[in-house]
């Protein structure tokens, strides 16, 4: 499976970096993510709770940051297993572009998945992924906002 996108987030590159190597940020932000514990700094691990189709499956595993190049990108890979369900493997390259006051997100994922999960199809899983991929970075573009300006009371 590949997946590529690109995400406009309104904060600076710095921000965004930090952001993206904030284990707790990545724990809310990540659709089903129960657990995320930095080993060191760049290691982690996770478990994650996801459906896919009829197929639920708590996934357990590694991730790794390589190829880190400080506020403008890095690869990131996994590999988790979901016992019965099967298990996924893969990683992202991950670019950030400075976009006036914000930032330019830019991925490129490549993925595996086997065991009853790829019994599936390829399309259910292509589309599931796309809907965890948005609703990741929706989370983190909402950490962004300016909610000063929601909270604002009303002119009179």
């Amino acid at each position: 499976m590949d997946l590529k996108g690109e995400y406009r987030l309104a904060a600076p590159r710095q921000a965004v970096w930090e952001a993206l190597n904030d284990p707790q940020v990545l724990r809310a932000c990540i659709p089903g993510c129960t657990e995320l514990e930095r080993i060191d700094a760049t290691h982690m691990t996770a478990t994650v709770v996801t459906k896919i189709g009829p197929v639920k499956a708590t996934f357990a595993g590694e991730v790794r940051l390589e190829n880190i190049q400080p506020p403008e990108r890095y690869t990131i890979t996994g590999e988790g297993k979901g016992g019965i369900a099967g298990f996924a493997k893969g990683g992202a390259d991950v670019h950030l572009a400075e976009d006036g006051e914000g930032t330019v997100l830019s991925y490129d994922v490549k993925a595996q998945v086997g065991g009853k999960i790829a019994q599936l199809g390829s399309r259910l899983v292509d589309s599931t992924a796309r809907k965890l991929a948005e609703q990741f970075f929706a989370c983190l573009a909402a950490r962004f906002d300016e909610a000063p300006d929601q909270a604002a009371p009303p002119p009179a």
